[in-house]
């Protein structure tokens, strides 16, 4: 348990072949990514019959609570903005 609690978390963006953007957090974003193109159980419903699906954006966020914050901070924000962040990694 406690290796666990010391796991980075990540947040990331993907994006539908409709070009809408998707972002979440997970430990593990190539293993999570996966699990979205596969479309099963534990793909997001929001991305289910979107794809193809390409991971556009991540970055280490440090804490489970860090990441559930800047989650909420990068959807808060417009397309633009977050095409920008893609595009500058800012």
């Amino acid at each position: 348990m406690e290796n666990e609690k010391q796991s980075p978390w990540y947040l990331y963006l993907v994006q539908c072949a409709n070009s809408h953007l998707y972002t979440g957090i997970t430990k593990d974003v190539a293993r999570r990514f996966s699990e979205h193109q596969q479309g099963g159980i534990k793909a997001a419903k929001f991305l289910k019959g979107k794809g193809p699906l390409t991971l556009v954006y991540q970055e280490l966020v440090g804490s489970q609570s860090q990441a559930l914050k800047r989650e909420l901070m990068i959807k808060k924000l417009t397309r633009a903005q977050k095409l920008q962040l893609i595009n500058g990694h800012q």
